[in-house]
């Protein structure tokens, strides 16, 4: 139950403007679908009942984490009838290192050991992986007595950077990371000890995009999602990048692929037709500048996706 009715429906009505998710209302409440669950929030007097249907516990979990976060940034309260207090993160599995390898001039790949690594190969492209500081045991985030999620901080604070899944076996996850300077997770990487602890969260970030043909651009950054959405994607898919020869790998060898020194003039060029999807990935400011662009364009924010992947 949340105190505030009108205030916490108004909050969830932003959040599906900014996300940009299916709402509908009614005289009693509304219902807001997610990713993977749906949200109803239904008036009971001057209080607002919210239930969450969701395929498993742990996005049930997570889904509850962000709207207490959500509705407290509005000073609004929630009093849940059930709450995994003291339980793991949402999402969060425990692994181990296995290795850490350079496979081009620009890129390291990482090895992790989970015994339920398959649950990542569906539901989202991305997960955040969870490095402890080192020369202390890792402090794990859990669910806390009001189902927000309680992250270790000061000394046991995790590093907590976001990366593609680029490929998965039955107890493993490989994740490709561009390296560069002055990147933490780079430096942890390089001189990973076998067996070391590190958590992976997730799957999230979205799905594959939907449209018929996909349209891909992306830089260095980039390159581990774009392979991942070819390998897997059944629509027809062009893709455009821009990095250095030595590090496109496979994408070097896909005929679907362009390398260009420019993604935007690239992005202008481009015709996704009536039915087609654009998802762009790369620095900050390019990526606002191919949303200016593509909305310039007339084409419906449904059918294009630009993000940033570093600043």
């Amino acid at each position: 139950m949340a105190d505030g009715a009108e205030a916490a429906l108004e909050a969830l009505r932003a959040l599906a403007r900014d996300w940009e998710r299916p709402l509908t209302e009614s005289a009693q409440g509304l219902v807001l679908e997610l990713f993977r669950a749906r949200v109803s929030a239904r008036r009971e007097g001057a209080d607002l009942g919210l239930e969450i249907v969701a395929p498993d516990a742990a996005c049930l979990r997570g889904v509850q984490d962000s709207l207490t976060e959500l509705l407290a940034g509005h000073s609004i309260a929630i009093r849940w009838e059930d709450v995994a207090t003291g339980a793991l993160a949402p999402g969060l599995s425990i692994g181990q290192a296995v290795w850490c390898r350079r496979i081009s001039p620009g890129f390291l790949r990482l090895r992790v050991r989970l015994a339920d690594a398959a649950r990542f190969g569906t539901g989202g492209l991305h997960v955040r992986l969870l490095v402890p500081p080192g020369g202390r045991a890792p402090v794990w985030p859990r669910i806390g007595a009001s189902a927000r999620v309680d992250w270790p901080s000061g000394a046991d604070a995790l590093h907590r950077p976001v990366y593609t899944v680029s490929d998965l076996g039955p107890d493993r996850v490989d994740i490709d990371i561009f390296d560069h300077p002055g990147s933490p997770t780079c430096d942890w990487a390089r001189g990973v000890v076998p067996g070391a602890p590190v958590g992976v969260m997730g799957p999230g970030g979205g799905w594959l995009p939907e449209g018929d043909p996909l349209l891909l651009f992306g830089d260095e950054t980039a390159l581990p999602a774009i392979l991942r959405i070819l390998r897997i994607t059944g629509v027809p898919a062009r893709a455009w990048v821009t990095a250095a020869p030595e590090d496109l790998a496979a994408l070097g060898a896909d005929r679907r692929v362009t390398r260009t020194d420019d993604l935007l003039e690239a992005l202008d060029a481009a015709d996704p037709g009536p039915g087609g999807f654009v998802w762009f990935a790369a620095r900050d400011e390019v990526s606002r500048e191919a949303r200016r662009r593509l909305t310039a364009r007339g084409l419906p924010r449904g059918r294009f996706s630009a993000v940033a992947y570093w600043r």
